[in-house]
C-alpha cells in the first residue's frame, strides 16, 4: 500500500489533525497533491467512494486546520465525501479496509473515531445535527465552534431548509459550508469572488456590519435602507438572498479547490457570532481526469488501473434486480402510456438510466426529496396516472408518513419497487432494507410481495402494477440466481403462494415445512433438501396465503418461516398471527435478520453474521426440531 515517506513526505508525517496544525500554512497545497494521489492509489486496489472524496480534499484540510478538532465539531453530510477526513484523523494505514467486513465503516461513525461527531449515511441531516450541537455547547456554556458541511444535492431535501429557517431564528453559533459542485455556477469562481468573499467574512466588515446596526437601531427607516443595499450589493456577486432571509450570513462563492482562500475565509468565519453561511465551488473528482469527465461512473467504481483510467473488467453476470425493474418499467410504459415513473436523486441506482432515454417525458427524478416524491405520486394517482415509484428500502423509510398518509389512507394505485432490501453490503447499517416488510405489511390497503428470482420479479411488477391500489415490490441489491426472465408478463394469482418441494417421506402427518419469504429461497431449499423438509415460496406477504398456511399446519408437525428483513413484526411475524386467529397451535420457527443492527461488508458478508447462509439455517432448524420433544420418536431430524 502507497503510505510511506518517500511519496508522501507530508501526508505520512499527519496522524492526527494536531499534527496537520503543526505544518505553515504554505505547505498545505502539497499536502493537498500527496491526499490526493493517496486515495488515488489506494482506492484503485480497494475499491470505495471515489470521486466525491477528491472533490473535498482542500476543504477538509482547511476545515482540520482552522478548526481546533476534535473539541470543534465538523459534521459530514451522508458521508461520500469523509475519506480525506477519516485519512487525516489517524485511520490512513486503514483506508484499504474501508466498505470490507472489519474495517473501516463507509460513512463517519460515532464509535469508529472521536473526530466522527456524527453518524451519517442519509443525506440532508448535517444541518440539524450541528445546529443541535451549537444549541448544546450554548446551553452548557462551552466554546467549541460547529461546522456543517452539505452538498448541492443534499439540498433539495426539505429537513436541510427546516434546519436552516430554525438555525437562523435561534442564532446559534455555527457555520454551514455549502458544497456545491455543480459545474454550471463555476464561472462565479475567480478572483473577485474570492476577493469579495474574504471581505464579507473578515473582521473588519463584521465588526462594521454589527456596528452599523446598532448605530441605525434608532433610525428604522435608514437602517432598512442599508439593509437592502447590503443584500443587493452581495446579490451581484452571489446567490446570496435566500440565505440572509432565512438570518443565515451568507458569504461565496469561494474556489472550494483554493486552500489558501479556505483557510482565510474559515477562519474568519470561525469567530463570527450567530449562524454563518459558506458557499463553496468544487469539482467531483478532481485532480483525476477520468472521474473529473464522468463522476457519476467514479462515484464508486471499484478496482481500477489508475494510469490507464479504466475500471477492472467484472465477471460477466446476469442482469441485477436493479436492471430487471428499468427492463420491465420500459417494456410496460411502451404498451401502457399511464405509466411514470418517480425517483427521488437514484436514477443509476435504482435502474431508470434506459428509462430516462426513451421515456424523458413520463420520467421525474425529484432530487433527495423521498417524502415528496411519494406525494407527488400519490396526486398523479388521483388523476389516473399509474406512478411507480422507483426508492431504496432504507429512504422509504424518510417516508413512512406519507405512505400512510397520502397514499394507503386513500387506497391509491401507487406501485413501489423497492430496490436493496435486506442486507446491502458494504454501505452498512445506515443503508440495509432491514425493516420494509414490518412497517409496510401493518399498513391498511398496502399490498407486499417479495420474489424469489428475476423472473418473480418481473412478473411480481406485472402483477401490482394492475392492482387497484397501493402495492409494494421488494428486491434485494445485486443478481438473483440467474432464471430465465420470461418476456411475456403474466399477472399471478392474487395471494397465492407457490410449492417449490415436498417431503419425500410420504403418508401421515410428518416432519416440516419452510415456507420463504423472498431472495433466500435457494438457501432454504439447500437446507430442505438436506432435511426433507416440504418449501413453498411464499411470494405475498400481504395477502398472505392463509389458505397454504392452513393446509400446511393441516399436513405437517412443524412450520419455519424465512426472510430477509427483521425477524420483528415481519413476515413470520405474520404467518404467527394467521396461526393463532385460525386457533391453529404448531411449533413454529421464525428465521430472519437478528434484533441488531449489521455492519458492512459483502452481502455474503452480512448474511453470514446474520445467520442466514443454508447451512447455517439448516443447523438453526435442527436445534430447534430436536429440543420440540426430546422423547418422542419420529420427531428428531436426520443430520
Amino acid at each position: 500500500m502507497p503510505q510511506n515517506a518517500p511519496q508522501f513526505p507530508l501526508l505520512s508525517r499527519i496522524d492526527c489533525p494536531a499534527d496537520l496544525r503543526g505544518l505553515a500554512r504554505a505547505e498545505l497545497p502539497q499536502v493537498a497533491r500527496e491526499l490526493r494521489e493517496f486515495m488515488i492509489q489506494t482506492l484503485s486496489e480497494s475499491g470505495g467512494h471515489f470521486a466525491a472524496g477528491l472533490g473535498t480534499v482542500e476543504l477538509t484540510l482547511a476545515l482540520h486546520y482552522v478548526y481546533q478538532t476534535p473539541v470543534d465539531r465538523i459534521v459530514w453530510d451522508v458521508g461520500h465525501q469523509a475519506y480525506p477526513h477519516k485519512i487525516l484523523t489517524g485511520r490512513r494505514e486503514q483506508l484499504a479496509t474501508i466498505r470490507k467486513a472489519g474495517g473501516l465503516a463507509p460513512f463517519p461513525k460515532r464509535e469508529e473515531s472521536e473526530y466522527d461527531t456524527f453518524g451519517v449515511g442519509h443525506s440532508s441531516t448535517s444541518v440539524s445535527a450541528a445546529l443541535g450541537m451549537a444549541l448544546a455547547n450554548r446551553r452548557l456554556g462551552g466554546d467549541r465552534r460547529v461546522a456543517a458541511v452539505i452538498g448541492d444535492g443534499a439540498m433539495t431535501a426539505g429537513m436541510a431548509f427546516e434546519a436552516l429557517n430554525h438555525a437562523g431564528s435561534t442564532k446559534a453559533d455555527m457555520l454551514v459550508i455549502l458544497n456545491d459542485n455543480d459545474m454550471s455556477i463555476s464561472e462565479n469562481v475567480g478572483a473577485l469572488s474570492n476577493y469579495f468573499s474574504r471581505v464579507l467574512s473578515s473582521r473588519l466588515y463584521g465588526g462594521f456590519r454589527e456596528g452599523s446596526k446598532k448605530a441605525l437601531e434608532m433610525v428604522p427607516p435608514l437602517r432598512e435602507l442599508v439593509r437592502k443595499s447590503e443584500e443587493h450589493f452581495k446579490g451581484m456577486v452571489a446567490p446570496a438572498t435566500l440565505f440572509e432571509e432565512l438570518g443565515l450570513n451568507y458569504v461565496g462563492p469561494v474556489d472550494g479547490h483554493d486552500v489558501d482562500t479556505l483557510v482565510e475565509t474559515l477562519a474568519n468565519l470561525r469567530e463570527r457570532p450567530g449562524p454563518q453561511f459558506l458557499h463553496i465551488v468544487t469539482r467531483k473528482g478532481k485532480g483525476y481526469g477520468p472521474a473529473e469527465l464522468d463522476p457519476i461512473t467514479w462515484h464508486g467504481p471499484g478496482k481500477f488501473d489508475p494510469a490507464a483510467g479504466k475500471l477492472a473488467p467484472k465477471k460477466p453476470a446476469g442482469p441485477s434486480y436493479s436492471q430487471v425493474f428499468g427492463q420491465w418499467a420500459c417494456d410496460l410504459a411502451a404498451q401502457d402510456e399511464r405509466l411514470v415513473c418517480i425517483t427521488p436523486a437514484m436514477r443509476e441506482g435504482s435502474g431508470l438510466v434506459e428509462f430516462h432515454k426513451r421515456f424523458p417525458d413520463r420520467y421525474y427524478d425529484v432530487g433527495i426529496a423521498e417524502q415528496h416524491s411519494v406525494t407527488v405520486a400519490a396526486g398523479l394517482a388521483c388523476e389516473g396516472i399509474k406512478p411507480v415509484v422507483a426508492i431504496y428500502s432504507t429512504f422509504l423509510q424518510r417516508a413512512y408518513d406519507q405512505a400512510i398518509h397520502d397514499v394507503a389512507v386513500q387506497n391509491l394505485p401507487v406501485l413501489f419497487a423497492i430496490d436493496r432490501a435486506g442486507p446491502v453490503g458494504g454501505d452498512g447499517a445506515t443503508h440495509a432494507g432491514s425493516f420494509d416488510i414490518s412497517f409496510l405489511r401493518c399498513l391498511p390497503n398496502m399490498a407486499v410481495l417479495a420474489p424469489s428470482d428475476e423472473n418473480e420479479c418481473r412478473q411480481m411488477l406485472y402483477t401490482s402494477y394492475q392492482h387497484e391500489g397501493p402495492a409494494a415490490v421488494r428486491y434485494p441489491r445485486g443478481q438473483g440466481p440467474g432464471v430465465n426472465i420470461e418476456q411475456e408478463m403474466q399477472a399471478l394469482p392474487w395471494g397465492k403462494a407457490r410449492e417449490v418441494r415436498q417431503r419425500k417421506a410420504q403418508g401421515g402427518k410428518k416432519g416440516i415445512a419452510i415456507l420463504s419469504f423472498g431472495a433466500l429461497l435457494d438457501r432454504a431449499r439447500e437446507a430442505a433438501e438436506e432435511l426433507d423438509a416440504a418449501l413453498w415460496d411464499m411470494r405475498f406477504v400481504k395477502p398472505l396465503d392463509l389458505d397454504t398456511v392452513e393446509a400446511v399446519a393441516a399436513r405437517h408437525e412443524g412450520i419455519v418461516t424465512i426472510e430477509d428483513n427483521t425477524v420483528l413484526g415481519g413476515a413470520g411475524s405474520g404467518v404467527l398471527e394467521a396461526l393463532s386467529e385460525m386457533n391453529i397451535t404448531i411449533p413454529t420457527l421464525v428465521i430472519g435478520l437478528p434484533d441488531q443492527y449489521l455492519g458492512h461488508g459483502s452481502r455474503d458478508d452480512v448474511l453470514e453474521e446474520a445467520g442466514l447462509t443454508s447451512e447455517a439455517i439448516k443447523a438453526r432448524i435442527e436445534r430447534w426440531w430436536n429440543e420440540q420433544d426430546k422423547t418422542g420418536s419420529g420427531k428428531r431430524l436426520v443430520s
